[in-house]
């Protein structure tokens, strides 16, 4: 991976997106007010694609040549073990731990990617944790410690939850029907740069 994708990457939530996060959430916790936006493509130029998002209405997004693409395919969750370096879309429970939404499992060259717990906008009151894996309980699905700088949380993953895998990918990924989560920013004529797009390989969904 070059510099300059590790570069945007880190710090991002996870996201992502970058991913979100990660990946397909990326850049998110560094730059205010980015338009997240999860979608398939309808169109797809050199410097823009077209998406149809998952309200049925279309938005165009310009791609820059800092425009960062992320791959999301399946992954298992048996391949998590102590010291996974992963991140978690949850939701709070009384008792302090996140109930899992979606998990993204990183590669060892990614560890240390949006390391941290944030609020995320997956769904209502939702956060992104990643972290390095520490415990993990096989109970009900399975309970992860996830440790990160500061702190560290209970993520307990239930059995329908989906579990994705992120590396950095290539824009030749982005074709029409493709399923994608963008971060975007507002330029002064309202228009949309594409910070990050995470995309699904072979046909995959992104969860995030």
């Amino acid at each position: 991976m070059s510099a300059s994708i590790q570069k945007i990457l880190r710090g991002t939530v996870a996201s992502a997106i970058l991913a979100s996060g990660f990946i397909g959430s990326a850049v998110l916790a560094q730059t205010p007010a980015l338009t997240g936006i999860r979608g398939a493509i309808t169109s797809v130029g050199s410097e823009k694609l077209v998406v149809k998002n998952n309200r049925g209405g279309e938005q165009t997004v310009a791609l820059d040549q800092n425009t960062r693409v992320a791959a999301i395919s399946i992954a298992n969750i048996n391949d998590i073990k102590p010291g996974s370096y992963i991140g978690a879309a949850g939701i709070p429970q009384p008792d302090g731990s996140q109930k899992a939404l979606e998990v993204h499992v990183f590669p060892p060259s990614m560890a240390g990617t949006g390391d941290g717990h944030r609020p995320f906008d997956l769904a209502p009151n939702s956060t992104m944790t990643n972290g390095t894996v520490g415990d993990v309980v096989a109970s009900n699905g399975r309970t992860l410690t996830l440790k990160y700088k500061g702190g560290e949380k209970k993520i307990v993953v239930p059995e329908d939850v989906p579990i994705v895998s992120i590396e950095a990918g290539e824009r030749s990924l982005l074709v029409v029907g493709a399923k994608v989560v963008l971060r975007a920013r507002k330029n002064a004529d309202g228009s949309l740069t594409a910070v990050s797009v995470s995309v699904g390989k072979n046909g995959v969904t992104p969860p995030m």
